[in-house]
Order: structure tokens, then sequence, then C-alpha cells
């Protein structure tokens, strides 16, 4: 499994994995209003439980979906780095964000250091 960090889509921060000295509470949001929270990133993808990737293949209902995280996170992976527009979860700092259909960009330190 890789590590993934982004930008948070509201005040434009790295989401630090929980190896770095700055840490913060993400949120990670979808298009029907579900919010999950996350204190400590470990920097593989999932917020409060629920994998990025396992949730960009719900929120596209792609076929294929079983439940298994593993599987469904293979499905989101594929799209998120294919060349078809997704709907996208949003990653804020921010629990009260709206849900935009816009994909947070890729952290280029992967949360290992300060931007």
């Amino acid at each position: 499994m890789g590590q993934f960090s982004w930008i948070t889509q509201d005040t434009h921060e790295s989401i630090r994995n929980n190896a770095s000295k700055k840490k913060g509470r993400a949120f990670m949001h979808d298009n029907k209003g579900n919010v999950w929270t996350e204190e400590n990133y470990e920097g593989y993808g999932r917020f409060g439980g629920k994998d990025f990737y396992q949730l960009v293949a719900e929120m596209n209902s792609l076929d294929g979906l079983t439940g298994d995280e593993d599987r469904d996170r293979d499905l989101g992976i594929d799209l998120a780095f294919g060349q078809e527009p997704y709907l996208s979860p949003n990653l804020t700092r921010d629990s009260n964000w709206s849900w935009e259909n816009r994909a947070p960009s890729g952290c280029p330190n992967q949360g290992w250091e300060d931007l």
C-alpha cells in the first residue's frame, strides 16, 4: 500500500502524516454530505476509517464494487489516475465545507515535510 498526501482545499496546507512534527485535523467530504474526521493521519489515504480511493469508487458508482476495501480502492485509484472525469472527495481543515466537484491537489512532499 502506497502513501498518499494532499493539500487541503480550504487552507492550502499539506495533510501531514503522523510522523511529521506539525500535524492537524483533516476532514474528508463526499457529495452526499458525509464527513469523515481524521485526527492522526498515517499517510495511507484513510480518513476517519474511510479510504479516500474506495470513496472515489463509491461516489462514481463504478462497476465491480464489492464493498471490499482493497478491491474497491484499486478501482478508485485507476479512475483517479486515469483520463476520465470523476467525482472526488474533498479534503479540508474545516468540517463545515460545502462539497465541490474538484479533486484536491497532491502534496509534493507526501506529508513528510512542512511546505
